[in-house]
């Protein structure tokens, strides 16, 4: 007896045709993943569309140094308060517990401090270092300031040393290739842990 040859399946009057979904229009590349992740930080944008930057070279023209110390500490990220000089978070900071140490006076270059202003920048510059060892014990610290725009200066009109904690790896294919700076504490809380620790406060 021949093999019995399967039959077709009949369709069922209960179940509507199904019909092809017809291709999605997109534009050419668009949705189509990659290798890449995504590390979203919007918080960025500020930092991109220059919110916060002085609109001049003046005192009295939105100088986030002259500014800061007119708020409270909490808000304004300032660690200590000296007689002439202050020390704040960095706001785009290179590491976590980058300081900059600034005077009260609007001035730009380091050559205008006065002898006195000159001695408390310098003893802040030693403070900061001895209370980021004590809250994070980094290997090493990049210490410096850039004078002028050319320089590298992002704020040139207002002088600033800057204090960077460092440590060994720090400088991986983030900064390197991404660009980006994975930060692992939020600035606040390193303001109040180096604010805490600030030696003769």
């Amino acid at each position: 007896m021949p093999p019995t040859q399967p039959q077709p399946e009949q369709p069922n009057p209960d179940q509507p045709p199904e019909t092809e979904a017809p291709p999605e229009t997109m534009l050419p590349g668009a949705a189509v993943p990659d290798a890449f992740d995504r590390l979203w930080t919007p918080h960025r944008m500020a930092y991109i569309k220059g919110e916060g930057k002085p609109t001049g070279p003046g005192a009295h023209e939105g100088c986030p140094f002259c500014i800061a110390p007119t708020l409270q500490d909490e808000d304004g990220l300032i660690v200590a308060r000296g007689e002439l000089v202050y020390a704040i978070m960095n706001l785009y900071p290179y590491n976590s517990g980058h300081v900059l140490i600034c005077p009260y006076r609007h001035l730009a270059d380091y050559t205008e401090l006065t002898p006195d202003e000159t001695a408390e920048f310098s003893d802040y510059t030693t403070r900061a270092i001895t209370a980021l060892r004590t809250v994070s014990g980094p290997h090493g610290f990049n210490i410096g300031m850039n004078l002028g725009t050319v320089a590298g200066a992002g704020i040139a009109a207002h002088l600033h040393q800057h204090v960077v904690p460092r440590w060994g790896g720090d400088t991986n294919f983030m900064p390197v290739v991404g660009r980006t700076r994975v930060l692992p504490q939020l600035l606040a809380d390193t303001r109040k842990l180096l604010a805490d620790a600030w030696p003769g406060k």
